[in-house]
């Protein structure tokens, strides 16, 4: 099948025609012409503002299967994900079984092998996350596991993570962890200030998050190895993590494209769908991310989409499960909210090279001869989010009803085209 992609803004830096207007010619899945030539193709894809970059790349979602498939599964999570732009995407561990064994691994890299969007799973760092004894991490690195994480539950015992920093740099393996001291944030339901207070919810205070950090940060000293933090919300975080790259650390970090769009302050009390974790913190914690964003100190853009189902959301405050479904409006968010310190071309690094490069997922190019793995998209469009469309499982999100700009066009990857 031959594919124009027709007068197309090209976003990527490595190629001469960064930031021009060019025509794209794919045949059979494979680059085989940019340039001023609009050429015959089975397929042609126009449209105002069209816009092309690497396929983007999700580095924390929930897939939900195997074992929660009422609120995710592998050919839904891909719809979401393909809606969205991504056309790969980390899963997170935390499914029924949890993604600890070599069969597990190779379950969901064979299942997601016919699907537009790649599906890397990532293993658990500890035997059932429960944060005790260590996986077999080399021999799940040599099944294809792409990075290491307990995923939405963070390491707490000190001893472990050294290990497991020590057990990976055997082959220089990468650990993500979401940095937070659940003593601490134990019953918490949103951010610890004024607002908690005044809603009388018990909070989750910025120094769960701060303090994990710090003794993380103390511990990939110590060792050496790579660490990535996942989810980061807090100014003193983001402080810590530019200082240890300063020192020529080798940390990265993710924050949560949403996480700038609302504070304690501004979400709708007592409503579910803006419950997520870490929760949404005060002005001064969203000024410092934006700040991290700007100067590179956070380096990816995640959806960290969480699908639940009704059931789970469709409750009192206090007993609702954490989490929002994000991945098809994860670039519209992030572009909105963050129009101020991220231009189209910042954005897009941060969704797509940034990540690339700290999986060191296999070389990618927009150039002739490359396979395409492309990502189309409008910066400028506006859309509203509704229910009936979307491609999740789940319902839980709090954009409903709310103009975004920023569109998604479609992406091509595998051979496969899929189109909004």
């Amino acid at each position: 099948m031959n594919i124009l992609l027709k007068a197309a803004t090209i976003y990527h830096p490595e190629s001469e025609f960064h930031l021009q207007q060019q025509h794209i010619y794919i045949e059979n899945g494979i680059i085989r012409y940019i340039g001023p030539e609009a050429r015959e193709a089975d397929q042609t894809i126009e449209a105002d503002g069209l816009c092309v970059s690497l396929g983007w790349v999700d580095m924390f979602a929930f897939a939900g299967e195997p074992g929660l498939e009422h609120k995710e599964d592998l050919e839904s999570v891909a719809a979401a994900a393909a809606a969205g732009g991504f056309t790969e995407l980390v899963c997170l561990p935390n499914v029924q079984p949890v993604v600890q064994t070599k069969g597990a691994v190779s379950f969901i890299k064979s299942k997601s092998a016919h699907l537009p969007v790649t599906l890397h799973p990532a293993a658990a760092i500890t035997i059932d996350t429960e944060g005790k004894d260590l996986t077999e991490m080399i021999d799940l690195h040599r099944a294809g596991a792409i990075a290491f994480t307990d995923g939405l539950k963070p390491l707490q015992g000190a001893d472990v993570l050294l290990k497991a920093l020590q057990y990976v740099r055997m082959f220089d393996g990468l650990l993500l962890n979401k940095p937070e001291h659940t003593r601490l944030t134990n019953h918490g339901q949103m951010h610890e200030g004024e607002a908690s207070t005044r809603l009388g919810m018990k909070g989750m205070p910025a120094i769960a998050e701060e303090v994990m950090v710090t003794r993380d940060l103390q511990l990939l000293t110590y060792t050496g190895g790579r660490l990535h933090f996942s989810a980061i919300s807090t100014a003193a975080a983001v402080d810590a993590i530019r200082k240890a790259k300063a020192a020529g650390m080798r940390v990265t970090c993710d924050v949560a494209s949403y996480q700038t769009c609302f504070t304690d302050e501004s979400i709708l009390p007592f409503d579910t769908n803006y419950k997520v974790a870490p929760p949404f913190r005060s002005q001064a914690d969203a000024d410092a991310i934006k700040e991290g964003l700007s100067d590179g100190t956070i380096d990816v853009l995640v959806s960290a989409h969480m699908p639940h189902d009704t059931e789970a959301k469709n409750l009192e405050f206090d007993l609702a499960d954490f989490g929002i479904i994000n991945l098809e409006t994860s670039f519209a968010v992030a572009n909105t909210s963050l129009s101020d310190v991220l231009g189209t071309e910042e954005l897009v690094q941060k969704l797509a090279a940034n990540p690339r490069s700290i999986l060191r997922l296999p070389s990618a190019g927009l150039a002739v001869g490359e396979q395409a793995n492309l990502t189309l998209f409008n910066p400028n469009q506006t859309w509203t989010p509704e229910v009936h469309r979307t491609r999740s499982k789940s319902k839980n999100s709090p954009f409903y009803g709310h103009s975004l700009k920023g569109a998604v066009i479609g992406i091509i990857h595998k051979g496969q085209v899929v189109l909004n």
